[in-house]
């Protein structure tokens, strides 16, 4: 009776340990779903890399008949978030300092509007870069190329004759929103910014001879329209 007791516990360990490794086996395989999903991700990300590298090829190479052709979709990708340029070569330097400040209105439900005291939104950058020894690049470009970038793209009517040109506008006027926005609070409906130009007068040579000091260049101040802001902008 003892002896067919341990056969039979004998036999049952060992169709357990035969069922043990097997189980666990079929437990360590990972999901085929999951493996199919990985590598549908993985080819998608590659795909897109190759796409991505290809259009900024295109952007910066020399004209050629397939930029010319896709000059549309290679732009649209390209601009504004992956535009390229070479100034980390050649670097140019800024002649002016130009201060943008913004103002903002509100409409009463009787029809008057009114407008609030004027934003240096230029000086907010300059104290967050100032004896900064890490300035964020937000700080120090974010609206400076804005305006640059409209200043280019509109001219002097304000008016945008170009898709890219009415990106960049609606571009400029959400910063201005959002730094106002965070300065004040409060809500509003329009957005005015003005722009002051002052020039840099130029570095006189160490060993150069003295020359009389030239007249100031006169500051220029240019003031936008002003632009409507949704509601949801300016909570």
């Amino acid at each position: 009776m003892l002896g067919g007791v341990e056969s039979t516990h004998a036999k049952d360990s060992q169709q357990g340990g035969d069922e043990g490794p097997s189980r666990n086996r079929g437990n360590s395989e990972p999901p085929r779903l999951l493996i199919a999903g990985t590598g549908v991700a993985v080819a998608l990300c590659l795909a897109v890399t190759l796409v991505h590298v290809l259009l900024v090829f295109l952007y910066v190479a020399p004209p050629n008949a397939i930029s010319r052709a896709y000059s549309q979709q290679i732009n649209a990708w390209v601009q504004p978030l992956f535009s390229q340029n070479w100034r980390l070569f050649a670097p140019d330097p800024q002649s002016v300092n130009r201060q943008v400040s913004a103002r903002v209105g509100k409409t009463a439900p009787n029809g008057t509007t009114h407008v609030s005291d004027w934003i240096d939104l230029s000086s907010m950058d300059d104290s967050a870069v100032k004896h900064n020894v890490f300035p964020s690049h937000t700080s120090q470009n974010m609206l400076r190329r804005a305006w640059n970038s409209y200043a280019e793209t509109h001219g002097t009517d304000d008016r945008p004759h170009s898709e890219r040109a009415a990106l960049i506008q609606e571009y400029l006027r959400n910063i201005a929103t959002d730094r106002v926005t965070a300065q004040r609070g409060g809500t509003f409906d329009s957005i005015q910014l003005r722009v002051t130009t002052v020039h840099i007068d130029s570095p006189r040579a160490a060993d150069g001879p003295r020359q009389a000091a030239a007249a100031p260049a006169p500051t220029a101040t240019r003031y936008l329209p002003w632009w409507k802001v949704d509601s949801h902008e300016a909570q």
